[in-house]
């Protein structure tokens, strides 16, 4: 048996075969966390709270954009997954290299839109005058590294659809080492600012996707990268799209109503964008292991229903939602009782860490609820059911966050009404996917 085979989750325990998988995962994406924390709290304690602000407010954009695209990266391991729990080899290699044209297209694509339309949509976004400009520069520079950002993600799609978590996780706390020396070096030795801050990102990510290609080109297994067969077949090419789009228009419409919420948060002034973008910054740590169970989820139901195994999916579902909810809640009361000295790791203006604290009060006690959102939605798309959690996030947590906030702002102009929306959305969201989940057949799920 070789390591592609040991790789597999279509044998052997299903908790440890799991749990395997999701431990690098879950340390990639602490890395992954922490060298964008680092961006903020370089530039919060080196600039200054506008830097911050400004930084903290390029964020939602940035996921609006790139969330898209990862997207046909999420339904291309899906696909690729499922290929590989079939052993067929044939069609694992023609997506695998279909992906990788894709992601070149994108690549460029992503450039394009970043580089013309990030000023309207910032200024759209109702962008404090005072960050607008560093805003600008920040995302200016972050688009035109998209090549990096783009690769990297088809790249390790491709590897974790194989079952390899551990050399993504490998080349990430390498590239995590770059950005940190690079953001000191940049940001608070030569005085670049955010523009220094953006920069160091680029090219950490960069030297990810190159690390990745390497090991892609190198490896004996029929997901090898051989530039000379990189094309787009058409068949292959628009069945990834097929469950490619509905992936990447979920995770636009997740980044899109945070943007609208953005636009409220910001006519509250430079003090309320940078403690809820550091609030932002330390949640992400406290939903690392719902992403991570989410993508193990994905991969182990899409190979095991490609090798026939319905039953050890379901098996795997159930084990993984427990372990999801609880990790999640258990972070969430964590963050709840150390809101205050975790914000004001980022900013030490009481006004900030005001904001950022009040927002943790009204959240982090639901975040069970959300776990449990993200977590069906990965196992649906596993299942080659990307449309159902497109149209639920699409409705929950799009339409009625948009509806309950210009209706509220009708009545009372209060910052309040944007920490409550999380939870009113996260508990509609779960109830919706709950009824999905329980009429859905594995047997009848196919590509």
């Amino acid at each position: 048996m070789n390591r592609t085979d040991n790789q597999m989750m279509i044998s052997g325990s299903i908790p440890g075969k799991i749990i395997a998988f999701m431990i690098p995962i879950a340390l990639s994406n602490l890395f992954q966390q922490l060298y964008n924390a680092v961006d903020s709290m370089i530039v919060g304690n080196f600039v200054g709270s506008s830097a911050l602000a400004a930084v903290s407010s390029s964020g939602n954009l940035i996921f609006m954009i790139v969330g898209f695209f990862n997207g046909i990266a999420i339904g291309a391991g899906v696909v690729i997954a499922r290929y590989l729990g079939a052993k067929d080899s044939t069609s694992t290699e023609t997506a695998v290299h279909t992906t990788v044209a894709l992601g070149l297209v994108f690549s460029v694509l992503m450039t394009i839109i970043g580089m013309v339309f990030v000023p309207p949509l910032l200024r759209l976004m109702g962008t404090p005058a005072s960050v607008l400009p560093q805003s600008i520069s920040y995302l200016r520079i972050y688009f035109a590294g998209s090549v990096g950002f783009v690769m990297y993600n088809v790249f390790v799609g491709i590897l974790q659809a194989a079952g390899d978590s551990e050399h993504p996780l490998i080349y990430l706390v390498i590239s995590s080492g770059i950005n940190l020396v690079m953001d000191l070096l940049l940001v608070a030795v030569f005085h670049f600012g955010v523009a220094g801050a953006a920069f160091a990102t680029v090219m950490s990510q960069v030297v990810s996707a190159l690390l990745c290609m390497n090991l892609l080109m190198r490896v004996d297994a029929d997901y090898r990268l051989r530039w000379s067969r990189v094309r787009l077949q058409k068949d292959m090419t628009l069945r990834i799209i097929r469950y490619g789009i509905p992936s990447g228009v979920q995770n636009s419409i997740m980044s899109l109503s945070n943007v609208v919420i953005q636009s409220y948060i910001n006519s509250y002034g430079e003090a309320a964008v940078a403690g809820i973008g550091a609030y932002t910054k330390v949640e992400g740590f406290c939903f690392i292991p719902v992403s991570s169970f989410a993508m193990a989820i994905t991969t182990f139901v899409s190979q095991n229903l490609g090798a026939g195994e319905y039953e050890r999916a379901r098996k795997g579902v159930r084990f993984s939602a427990i372990a999801t909810i609880v990790s999640a809640q258990t972070l969430g009361l964590l963050l709840f009782t150390f809101r205050y000295p975790l914000i004001g790791l980022f900013d030490s203006n009481p006004a900030v860490i005001q904001f950022g604290a009040d927002r943790a009060r009204f959240t982090c006690l639901a975040f069970f609820l959300c776990a449990f959102t993200h977590f069906f939605a990965a196992v649906m798309r596993g299942a080659g059911k990307p449309l159902i959690p497109m149209f639920v996030f699409m409705f929950c947590w799009c339409l009625v966050r948009v509806l309950i906030l210009t209706i509220a702002d009708l009545f009372v102009h209060t910052v309040t009404t944007t920490y409550l929306v999380y939870p009113i959305t996260w508990t509609i969201s779960t109830i919706t996917l709950a009824i999905c989940y329980r009429r859905l057949d594995l047997r009848k799920a196919r590509l």
